[in-house]
């Protein structure tokens, strides 16, 4: 069984620092002066990462914690970086852009997407930051469990209003749950239509993301409407957090929150992981023409 503490640990830390650094900045820090100079890069993606575009999400921290919202005022809303290669110290890519999303988080974070060809071990180096970095492990595809770009992305019978299939609740949403449990995941893929498929917990989220992730993935519901399928699925099997639900070991999942976008195929296009908001899947969904 997977315990929680596996599901979600690494998911998110602070490369290069000594310590663990919390995702909420201390009480009284916020400031409008915050400096890029004086700031560690935190990583916030699992290193589920395959050779070809990688998406590597990042927040940036000091002493007192992630730079908030109101902290990042003064830091530029566009960030550019290298990626070297972590033993020989090489430059893999240089000028890689990321724009700071927000929508609907207390933390921002900078979604980096570059091109890495072969396994390895490297480090992004946010420019102007401290220059520790941020660890990026490339493995074999074969290595990696979870569904992968360009694989059909396999079915599963989720619970729904109608069958809640041994999970209670299946929405843990509050005051309501989400309207995105009326089909299955597995009938979904069937109605020959793009699917959105959400597994992450609104209650129990540790790191803070898969409510404000609901949320967003809702606002892009209403904004698509029947063009595209979304689904839900909980982490745990009930309120007590002890039992993961099936829908995270058929995916093979150690972490939360993530996002599975297909097309009409079922192929999967898009897999977001741990962070993102309303506008990045927006920006997925327009780039494959999705909706």
């Amino acid at each position: 069984m997977i315990s929680r503490r596996r599901l979600i640990g690494g998911t998110i830390a602070v490369i290069g620092s000594g310590s663990a650094t919390s995702l909420l900045a201390s009480c009284g820090s916020d400031t409008p002066t915050t400096q890029l100079a004086d700031l560690n890069v935190v990583q916030r993606f699992p290193q589920m990462l395959v050779p070809g575009e990688v998406r590597a999400p990042i927040s940036l921290a000091d002493v007192d914690g992630v730079v908030t919202v109101a902290r990042a005022a003064s830091i530029p809303a566009t960030l550019t970086a290298r990626l070297l290669n972590a033993q020989t110290g090489d430059l893999i890519v240089e000028g890689i852009s990321a724009t700071r999303h927000d929508e609907g988080l207390e933390a921002p974070y900078w979604p980096f997407r570059f091109t890495v060809d072969e396994p390895g071990i490297y480090t992004l180096i946010v420019d102007g930051a401290q220059d520790t970095g941020a660890a990026v492990q490339v493995s074999e595809r074969t290595a990696i469990l979870v569904p992968l770009v360009g694989d059909p992305l396999p079915g599963f019978d989720t619970p729904t209003l109608d069958d809640p299939r041994g999970v209670d609740p299946i929405c843990t949403r509050s005051p309501e749950p989400c309207p995105m449990h009326d089909v299955t995941l597995t009938e979904a893929l069937a109605l020959g239509k793009p699917v959105a498929y959400l597994v992450g917990t609104p209650a129990y989220c540790s790191t803070g993301t898969c409510s404000p992730a609901i949320e967003g993935l809702l606002a892009v519901r209403d904004r698509v409407g029947d063009a595209m399928t979304f689904v839900h699925a909980e982490i745990y099997t009930d309120s007590t957090v002890s039992t993961v639900a099936p829908a995270v070991t058929a995916l093979n999942m150690t972490y939360e929150p993530a996002l599975y976008i297909t097309d009409a195929t079922g192929t999967l296009v898009e897999r977001l992981d741990a962070v993102f908001d309303a506008r990045e899947i927006n920006e997925v969904l327009a780039r494959y023409a999705l909706a």
